[in-house]
């Protein structure tokens, strides 16, 4: 993986290429090429690094009207300018650019050798190259579609052949890809983000099928060459321009934007005549809806960790019995579908390949799914059928921040949704919606000042270790705080249940080990005193994050987040944990919206 875009028309290939590279950077990358027709063969050139230094560095008249262009996310080979896409065959006839895992690419690279075949690089994309241009026919699609039947694993990808100036063959397994409809042109992409400023035709390949793309059209068919047909649809995203504003970052901007974010997930939602939520994209009448005994919300990353918290908020409101799981461990471990149970998927892309693989494992056990999805249109939206999209606006830095809180948003309606056809009462429904109301305004009072959380971060941004530790929801803040810490500043962090502390990690309390402790003035607030006693009694730094101004105890520093309702206070402590993590980053000189190692859309296992 990264990203893929490609181009065939009447227009030269190279700017458009560019752009559509530069619209997919968000995603996280290591290197980036082209490949282009002209003058009856293929032109490559390629860079480990930015678009950007790719790009100022191209020959002069490098130019073509077709052409395929890739962001690299190293999966096979270190990060070089040889194992950059786009990869071509031996002799240079074939190009292509893929995203996704060959799961058998040593044996065929090794059959490949033994027959002679010279590798310039450490991929298994070279593999398929090398294994399309071997194929003896005059059909490129037919090429690329006897070789990918010997080929175990995952793709999207596009193929170009310098015996064709006028097609791209793309196919899909598992990795998005995406055709765009213009007037006499064509363009190929992963992500839409590559497409809108161009067209908003696109049509969605499925699993197991592969078209040939040219000026005039495209046709569809499947691995077994049987036709598929495919018509376009409208891509409802607009043309949004990635631009930082005001801010130095992206990371920043968009915790700044969780007031608007939350309004565009509230929008529409609310039911005040009956004090409940509306969401009517669920497709579940009552009747059919409060069959469920159970929910199971399954996610990677911060997106598990928000199913995690979302779980706590559902069953609290509803009660209804609600767990949240790792999607990558839950589709291993061959799992009982119940079909008393509504699972729910979370993904800010709509792409996460393991999130997408749970999905399509509980539709074919029988089970009822739902996604959650920030992307309109993504293949977990289109699979899911049903579900809840977050309407955030585009997220562009690697780390979720606005889309984290407007899964916690969406949670908070579907409990209230589920729970009005319970046993919550009127009044507690409209003092939750009294709350969702205020809650925007709140955010906007907690992000006008956070200069305080800078000079925190510059007190412990010498720190190597952190821990992070709450009970009940104050745990899954404690997750996502040490996630954000550790994935944008580099610096270790772990999260602990605050009870969990004395069975073990208390060993590595000491004075260069930072807590964060997560202390909402709840019922369990004098647990947590007690906790911040045995860390200090062994002469550990403490940072609190509580809703009091006085606690009772001394701390080194503390953060003191205003009180809303219950349901809705761990929303309001997460906004600290985020700015803490980005203050942390820009200390340590790290790169903040594409952290390394990380990419923003996981399509791969």
């Amino acid at each position: 993986m990264c990203g893929i875009v490609g181009y065939v028309g009447h227009q030269d290939a190279v700017p458009i290429l560019i752009e559509g590279l530069h619209r997919l950077e968000y995603r996280g990358y290591d290197s980036s090429g082209l490949a282009l027709h002209r003058k009856g063969e293929l032109v490559v050139h390629k860079r480990r690094g930015k678009v950007r230094e790719m790009e100022s560095s191209l020959p002069k008249r490098f130019s073509g009207l077709n052409g395929i262009g890739h962001t690299r996310w190293a999966t096979h080979g270190a990060p070089s300018d040889e194992n950059a896409h786009p990869h071509t065959d031996s002799s240079g006839r074939v190009a292509v650019v893929h995203n996704g895992i060959i799961e058998n690419a040593h044996e065929l690279r090794s059959r490949l050798e033994a027959e002679g075949v010279a590798f310039a690089s450490e991929t298994d994309t070279e593999v398929l190259a090398q294994l399309i241009a071997r194929v003896e026919t005059d059909s490129l699609q037919d090429a690329v579609r006897i070789a990918l039947k010997s080929v175990v694993g995952t793709y999207g990808l596009a193929v170009i052949d310098a015996r064709h100036p006028q097609q791209i063959v793309a196919a899909r397994n598992g990795s998005p890809v995406i055709l765009g409809v213009g007037e006499k042109e064509m363009f190929v992409a992963s992500d839409t983000n590559a497409l809108v400023r161009h067209t908003q035709q696109a049509v969605y390949l499925d699993d197991g099928e592969i078209a040939l793309v040219e000026p005039r059209g495209y046709r569809v068919t499947t691995l077994d060459a049987a036709p598929a047909t495919k018509e376009p649809t409208r891509i409802e995203a607009a043309a949004v321009e990635h631009v930082k504003g005001a801010f130095a970052h992206f990371m920043m901007k968009e915790i700044h934007d969780q007031p608007e974010s939350v309004r565009g997930t509230l929008r529409g939602r609310i039911d005040r005549r009956f004090a409940t939520a509306r969401l009517d994209g669920l497709d579940l009448p009552a009747r059919e809806l409060t069959r469920f005994r159970r929910i199971k919300i399954l996610g990677c990353g911060s997106a598990c960790i928000s199913g995690l918290l979302g779980a706590r908020l559902i069953e609290r409101l509803s009660r209804t019995p609600c767990d949240a799981e790792s999607a990558a461990e839950f589709r291993y471990r061959n799992p009982v579908i119940e079909n008393d149970t509504l699972y729910f998927v979370v993904s800010q892309s709509g792409e996460t390949f393991d999130t997408l693989a749970v999905v399509e494992e509980i539709r074919r056990k029988g089970g009822t799914v739902a996604g959650v999805v920030n992307v309109v249109g993504s293949s977990i939206a289109r699979a899911c059928v049903r579900g809840i999209y977050l309407h955030a606006g585009p997220e562009i830095a690697v780390v979720s921040t606005k889309t984290f809180v407007s899964t916690l948003v969406a949670f908070v309606l579907f409990a209230l949704h589920l729970g009005r056809m319970k046993d919550v009462s009127v009044a507690q429904g409209k003092r939750l919606i009294e709350a969702l109301d205020a809650l925007p305004g709140q955010l906007e009072s907690l992000l006008a000042d956070h200069t305080s959380i800078a000079a925190l971060a510059r007190k412990y941004a010498r720190f190597d270790n952190a821990y992070f530790v709450g009970r009940n929801e104050g745990y899954a803040l404690a997750m996502e705080g040490a996630l954000k810490l550790k994935e944008v500043s580099y610096l270790h962090a772990e999260a602990y249940p605050a009870s969990e502390l004395k069975h073990g990690p208390l060993a590595l309390v000491c004075p260069e080990t930072l807590t964060v402790v997560i202390a909402p003035v709840d019922e369990l607030f004098e647990k947590n005193i007690g906790t911040i006693e045995e860390i200090r009694a062994r002469r550990g730094p403490v940072l609190a994050v509580t809703q009091s101004d006085q606690l009772p105890v001394a701390v080194e520093d503390s953060i003191v987040v205003p009180k809303s309702h219950e349901l809705l206070d761990p929303i309001l402590m997460l906004v600290p944990l985020q700015l803490f993590a980005y203050y942390i980053a820009k200390e340590r000189a790290c790169d903040i919206d594409q952290p390394r190692n990380l990419a923003k859309s996981v399509t791969v296992e």
